[in-house]
């Protein structure tokens, strides 16, 4: 039995675990696999990263049926459901609220002690499928890493046990001040096109999300606003999904607007840094743009983060109301002042989630599910 197994699946797992995996990685008191669950698979969409940020690579990699949300989620629980069959693990760790961590449905089906890195994150918008997730995984967890105590406090209204969460900070701010020197790195790898517009005002653009690109009105609001940028240029970093659709639609792009296939994580932090804001509908982005101090406007009708308006770092755009004034929200963006302080933690964050991971395992106490671990009296179910 090894002690643990870390599931991880998209690009910003590999980013945000990278300094995990290389701390357990460096210490020898217990030891663990690395699940890669084959939710991202292409060469841009992680491989890369894996080689940028220097991550211990996969010792497990599965393949899944892409065909929708349903064939991704089933085949990730088959894959790890067999997996465990033949691999034991004192606790399996996930992160985020993707396809791939209700893979956490196999590990509870063998009894396996969960964490969840990111937990009681909640946008309370249950158009999203993250949402969705992340509350099913937050429930079946023994040990919960909340970034923030309002997280903590999003966990224990929904009965969460408090001696199951601890708050860590956000392990994204240890990788952006272990990284920021090799950031400008990123511009060996833009080709001159690209190198030329990043010389200039620029705005740097993401757009992936489901809810999104899937539906045309909200779409259509969404390049509505970014072909109002028209005074600067835009690159835009597009998903390959995100390409399909527009490819498809009658949606057209002003000439201002560069499209990319999916960067490396040097590039995209080379370009974030240096934009003058970025427009994005990714979590990830805007907690990055808020530690680095670039201004951001999230194209979201909901957000997990609201924190990053409370210290005035974003501005919002609803892309599910085509009444909004994009040229207020481009004002209010360019009018955001740069001094905040980001409330994501000190940068210790990855450090104390491998410290408890290690007593834990350690101590064999992972495992929180027993009737004296609920915040309420359970007797009644155990009635003599």
């Amino acid at each position: 039995m090894k002690d643990l197994a870390i599931v991880l699946g998209i690009r910003p797992d590999v980013i945000r675990a990278s300094k995990i995996l290389k701390l357990l990685e460096n210490q020898n008191e217990i030891d663990f696999d690395f699940l890669w669950s084959g939710q991202h698979y292409s060469e841009n969409m992680k491989d890369t990263f894996f080689t940028q940020l220097n991550v211990p690579r996969p010792n497990f990699e599965f393949s899944v049926d892409k065909s929708n949300d349903s064939t991704i989620v089933s085949s990730t629980i088959e894959n790890l459901y067999k997996h465990f069959d033949t691999n034991k693990y004192k606790a399996v760790v996930f992160l985020g609220d993707t396809n791939t961590v209700m893979g956490s449905v196999a590990a509870a089906q063998h009894n396996i002690p969960i964490v969840h890195i990111e937990g009681c994150m909640r946008s309370y918008d249950w158009r999203m499928p993250e949402e969705k997730y992340r509350t099913v995984i937050d429930h079946l967890s023994d040990r919960i890493y909340a970034y923030l105590d309002s997280y903590k406090t999003q966990g224990l209204n929904e009965g969460i046990s408090e001696n199951i969460i601890k708050v860590t900070g956000n392990p994204i701010v240890d990788i952006i001040n272990e990284n920021s020197q090799i950031f400008d790195s990123g511009v060996d790898y833009l080709d001159n096109e690209v190198l030329s517009l990043s010389n200039e005002n620029f705005v740097l653009v993401t757009c992936h999300r489901r809810e999104n690109i899937l539906n045309e009105d909200s779409l259509k609001n969404i390049i509505s606003l970014l072909n109002n940028i028209d005074d600067r240029n835009i690159i835009f970093p597009m998903g390959y999904k995100t390409q399909e659709v527009l490819k498809n639609s009658n949606i057209q792009l002003n000439t201002n607007i560069k499209v990319l296939d999916p960067i490396g994580y040097l590039e995209f932090m080379y370009l974030l840094k240096n934009s003058n804001y970025v427009a994005t509908d990714s979590g990830t982005v805007v907690e990055e743009a808020c530690i680095l101090n670039v201004p951001s406007i999230q194209m979201r009708y909901s957000t997990e983060r609201p924190e990053v308006y409370d210290v005035r770092a974003s501005v919002k755009f609803d892309p599910t109301n085509s009444l909004v004034d994009s040229n207020e929200v481009i004002e209010a963006v360019m009018n955001l002042n740069r001094g905040w302080s980001h409330p994501f933690g000190d940068g210790n964050s990855s450090e104390i989630i491998v410290q408890d991971l290690i007593e834990l395992s350690n101590s064999n106490t992972f495992k929180r599910h027993s009737p004296k671990d609920y915040p309420f009296d359970t007797s009644r179910s155990f009635k003599e």
